[in-house]
């Protein structure tokens, strides 16, 4: 029989200084033994085989023990030993507890940490409560001198544990303090939802392998803020599932669908690689497949499980049931690459699907694909966006992608399912290399990404990727060497172009970071527009010249009508102090156009940098960051991440349509959030940025006629980015890139009716200028987003939705 519990988690300590993460993830109960599977988060491949070894020699009860890989151990073990185990983990609270746990006879005591003292523990303080538009944010530290921290809980009045986003931050702070390693990142941010907040008051509750810790919060809101929660709860929340049910094809669209005849109609080829999959879960696939309405596809499910393989059976039983469907065999265990490119030999398709072994299919999934091929001929590659489906067949999570965006994918892979490619592509570029194995469907799609430019994004969630214990869709850090392997595969992708640059992973699991190492240091021309604000200029150029690490540049002060005589005296000191310094004169009428303009027609440089007065430079290498993407060949722009004088943020990109015409999807979003899937903290192409901090390339500045004076202060910056677009280059948010903008100080508010008059013509010239985006949606945000606010929040009922 089987069984199945919630993962227990521990550490392994057989050696002196190893202590190894562990999860006991699946069971399978005999008549005498239990069959685990162990997967190690952090077990080197060197002291693998003697973990084997030591629990082999020592434990009599262990009667099989095999590694698998550096991630995954599988033993045998008799079942007393194992109830004692799981015992010990689930009900460990105190010292006192532990220590009668941990008696002689007991071969897991092996496998228990022994705590040294009962004087320390779990060490915390809650620095803050703070209160934002949609969420209230705590923040503090915490600390174990001899455990990790595996769990932190906000939990309700009746400590049932609340949604919310936790994350772990490095505080030198704690670490200096406590003598701590700093890596271990003993500070946490933890960001709650105003419409999950219902049950009061609230806790904290911190878990190590001791127990747990738990303190009332002063969760105390006054009457305005709690009037933003009522708010919130009313109208920033829609449950994803439900939406999800509201927007997927009816019965009647689907049977439409089924009786639809295409001009060119492809034949797919679904490619499935096996691994003693659940029955359950193969069927529940291969049903998805068999439900699609567009009918004219093959199925090839390839076993790697090798020699007696435990899905033979069922794989037979599927074989007679459709004759579409083809099993492919292997006499021996394969890697997933191998497996994969077993069914590759077998496909007859015009088109290649790649899909996992356990994951579902939405029925119009091959329609929707047909669609598109038969709307754009030519098109290679197609991928749509994908949810998260649990065991009760509910969905979470959706990723809702951008259309093809080359700098994010080099930063994550975000295509992932469902991918289609041609069959002439995918012959082209080869198969599945075993050298990216974790990645190697990364891997695949940078390939495929370098050979064609067909790529096109279908916005509907037409894969269901399961959530199990050990899926990467639940836990990414089960698959830690898979991160590598991106990383690799990125490396070798610019290789490939011929692009110097270095990869680096970052704290988020999955997603890299480029620096370029370009020979060249042009010349860069600063150009800073002006009109007194004496204090904010100093500030300004004081931060380039204290932290630039780029030395190659000059600047051009743009004067446009200051009054203020320390203005002119400051404007004579810095020409004093700066050989690299020129102050010219714009006369007329503020026009921030027509004065970048002006002070580009004064510029040495190769690139310009537009700089706000107003802005400071918060990271040394800020130049050479945007340089770096500049300097490449496709790259028109670079924007940056900028920062309110709170720490809040101002800038991450700009979608056109958001909030009627163009808005910032992030802002004021708190400092340390990084935004829906990652994407304030992503590098990637976008519409627009902000000309508050911009960099381009002269030539491209000159090749689209500079900014369009006939928007004199909004949206000139969009337009710009909007004319660079179509001109064949790419816009680049990079947000390595950070300072503070303290926002149009120089210009005042628009508090004037002539303002207001002036602004509502230029919102009237971009709706001339820009129809086309304005009416099919911003190619770099997801139409089931919505437009009315700001933070990647769920499109409305009442909101039109976008034509394919």
């Amino acid at each position: 029989m089987k069984g199945t519990f919630q993962s227990i988690t521990g550490n392994i300590c057989i050696f002196p200084n190893m202590e190894p993460d562990f999860v006991v993830s699946e069971w399978m109960a005999g008549s005498r033994v239990f069959y685990c599977r162990l997967n190690v988060l952090t077990l080197s491949a060197e002291v693998a085989p003697l973990v084997a070894q030591e629990i082999g020699n020592r434990d009599e009860e262990v009667s099989h023990l095999r590694i698998v890989d550096r991630h995954r151990m599988e033993l045998l073990i008799e079942r007393s030993a194992l109830l004692r185990a799981i015992a010990d983990l689930k009900v460990v609270r105190t010292y006192r507890q532990m220590r009668r746990m941990m008696k002689k006879d007991d071969p897991f005591s092996r496998i228990h940490p022994r705590l040294k003292n009962d004087t320390e523990g779990i060490c915390y303080y809650v620095d803050e409560i703070t209160y934002h538009k949609e969420v209230c944010v705590l923040r503090g530290w915490v600390f174990d001198r001899e455990y990790l921290i595996s769990e932190i809980k906000i939990l309700n009045a009746k400590k049932q544990p609340i949604n919310c986003k936790i994350m772990r931050q490095i505080r030198n702070d704690v670490a200096d303090q406590f003598c701590l390693d700093p890596k271990d990142r003993q500070g946490f941010s933890i960001s709650i939802n105003y419409e999950d907040i219902h049950d009061l008051p609230l806790f904290l509750e911190i878990h190590d392998l001791r127990g747990f810790v738990r303190r009332k919060l002063n969760y105390e809101p006054d009457a305005e803020k709690q009037k933003i929660v009522e708010e919130n709860r009313n109208s920033a929340y829609i449950d994803y599932n439900d939406w999800a049910i509201d927007h997927r094809a009816t019965k009647d669209e689907l049977e439409i669908q089924r009786r639809k005849q295409f001009r060119y109609e492809p034949k797919f080829s679904v490619v499935v690689p096996l691994y003693k999959t659940p029955e359950r879960y193969l069927t529940e696939l291969v049903d998805s497949i068999k439900a699609q309405t567009y009918a004219n596809w093959e199925l090839i499910l390839s076993d790697g499980s090798g020699e007696n393989s435990p899905i033979d059976g069922i794989l037979t039983q599927l074989e007679q049931s459709d004759s579409r469907i083809k099993v492919v065999r292997n006499r021996q265990q394969l890697h997933i690459s191998e497996n994969t490119n077993a069914a590759l030999e077998e496909v007859t398709g015009d088109y290649v699907v790649f899909c996992d072994h356990d994951d579902i299919l939405s029925p119009e999934a091959f329609f929707e694909n047909v669609r598109i091929i038969n709307k754009y001929p030519g098109t290679e590659m197609i991928y749509s966006d994908e949810d998260k489906i649990l065991d009760d067949w509910m969905l979470t999570e959706p990723h809702f992608k951008p259309d093809f965006n080359l700098d994010l994918l080099l930063t994550n892979n975000y295509i992932c399912h469902l991918l289609v490619v041609s069959r002439k592509l995918q012959e082209k570029v080869g198969g599945l290399d075993p050298a990216f194995d974790g990645a190697q469907d990364y891997d695949f799609v940078l390939r495929c990404v370098s050979e064609t430019k067909n790529i096109r994004h279908i916005p509907r969630a037409l894969y269901h990727w399961r959530i199990s214990a050990t899926s990467t869709a639940e836990n990414p850090e089960s698959k830690e060497y898979a991160f590598y392997s991106g990383k690799r595969a990125v490396e070798a992708y610019y290789k490939r172009a011929g692009i110097p640059a270095e990869v680096s992973m970052t704290e988020a699991a999955g997603w890299y970071k480029t620096t370029y190492h370009w020979d060249s240091e042009p010349l860069v021309s600063i150009v800073i527009p002006n009109k007194d604000h004496k204090e904010d200029l100093e500030r300004c150029i004081n931060s380039i010249e204290e932290k630039s690490t780029y030395r190659n540049y000059e600047y051009i002060i743009v004067e446009n009508n200051s009054v203020d005589p320390q203005t002119f005296s400051y404007y004579e000191k810095l020409k004093s102090d700066l050989p690299n310094l020129n102050v010219v004169t714009y006369k007329d009428a503020f026009n921030y156009s027509a004065i970048n303009n002006y002070g580009v027609s004064f510029a040495r440089g190769e690139f310009i940098l537009f700089l706000n007065n107003d802005t400071e430079v918060i990271n040394p290498d800020f130049m050479k960051e945007m340089l770096g993407y500049c300097l490449r060949e496709d790259v028109g722009a670079c924007g940056a991440r900028l920062y309110y004088e709170d720490g809040s943020l101002q800038h991450a990109g700009v979608v056109v349509g958001l909030g009627g015409l163009a808005g910032h999807p992030f802002a004021k979003t708190i400092h340390d959030d990084h935004g829906y899937m990652n994407r304030i903290a992503s590098a990637q192409d976008l519409s627009a940025v902000t000309a508050a901090c911009m960099m381009m390339k002269k030539t491209v500045f000159n090749l689209v006629g500079g900014f369009y004076e006939g928007m004199a202060v909004a949206f000139n910056d969009v337009d710009l980015c909007m004319k660079i677009t179509k001109a064949g280059y790419r816009i680049v948010y990079n947000p390595a890139v950070e300072l503070y903008h303290y926002e149009s100080k120089s210009r005042g508010n628009e508090d004037t009716k002539a303002k207001v008059a002036r602004f509502e013509q230029e919102v009237a010239l971009f709706r001339e200028r820009w129809p086309e985006i304005l009416e099919n949606g911003d190619p770099y945000y997801n139409p089931n987003f919505t437009l009315r606010r700001t933070g990647y929040a769920l499109r409305e009922k009442d909101e039109p939705a976008q034509v394919l």
